[in-house]
């Protein structure tokens, strides 16, 4: 398996027929996000979409990014938009990516990364913490948990 930013592929029609795949709400708006080039300006200038890869296939996918669906808020940077593919559920995908997006997070000096869920138990195994809960664009309640960043050397 391989990590990929989208936005550094060549076969980015590839990965945007794998993701129609998907049929998460949230995971269709990242698509449209994708296709009519506006998810840098909902979720910031130095968005990445990372896509976990077997071949051809994508398993999973999140993005790591400025901003996520808490706003406005100083907290940065968000990982969101995280799935994982039903049949590849249970080995860790998920897992992969939050560790691709704390190596990237090392890599700028941020000591935190955190993830708007309404998810419980499923990021605390990843090492991430329960911060608060905060309203969503929507208006909704949502947990905000946070992963503290090793720095690598």
């Amino acid at each position: 398996m391989q990590i990929i930013d989208y936005f550094d592929s060549d076969r980015k029609k590839h990965w945007l027929d794998e993701l129609r795949r998907c049929e998460w709400s949230a995971g269709r708006f990242l698509l449209k996000l994708l296709e009519s080039d506006r998810i840098r300006e909902a979720t910031g200038e130095h968005t990445r979409v990372l896509l976990l890869t077997d071949g051809d296939e994508l398993v999973s996918f999140c993005t790591y990014a400025e901003k996520d669906d808490i706003q406005p808020t100083e907290l940065t940077p968000w990982i969101g938009f995280v799935y994982t593919y039903p049949e590849r559920r249970g080995n860790r995908c998920a897992g992969l990516l939050l560790d691709e997006a704390e190596r990237l997070a090392a890599t700028e000096g941020v000591a935190e990364i955190y993830i708007s869920t309404n998810h419980v138990g499923l990021y605390e195994k990843y090492g991430c913490i329960y911060k608060c809960t905060l309203s969503d664009i929507n208006g909704e309640p949502s947990r905000v948990y946070v992963k503290p960043v090793r720095q690598r050397i």
